[in-house]
């Protein structure tokens, strides 16, 4: 084995790895970043949930009212059949 040719290659993939080094450094310096138009949308939509009431006041008030009226009723049957309907969808997932 000759030592000549040994130190010929090693001085060919010693410049090779300082030339990956420095494109490395190059493109370190230019990292930028792009958001999708979809991404951006998401975004505003979790911006707006955030912001939103998490009770409907305009639906609960009347609820509220007749509750504390008394007058507020519901019917046996029809919270029955609501179940039902619930569960029977819960059954064909």
């Amino acid at each position: 084995m000759r030592i000549e040719a040994y130190t010929q290659i090693q001085q060919i993939y010693g410049t090779k790895n300082k030339a990956r080094t420095q494109n490395t450094a190059k493109s370190a310096n230019s990292d930028r970043i792009q958001i999708s138009s979809i991404g951006k949308d998401i975004q505003i939509a979790k911006n707006a949930v955030a912001a939103a009431d998490d009770i409907r006041s305009e639906l609960t008030a009347p609820i509220k009212a007749g509750i504390a009226n008394g007058t507020y009723h519901v019917s046996g049957e029809s919270f029955a059949e609501k179940l039902m309907k619930q569960y029977e969808e819960i059954e064909n997932l």
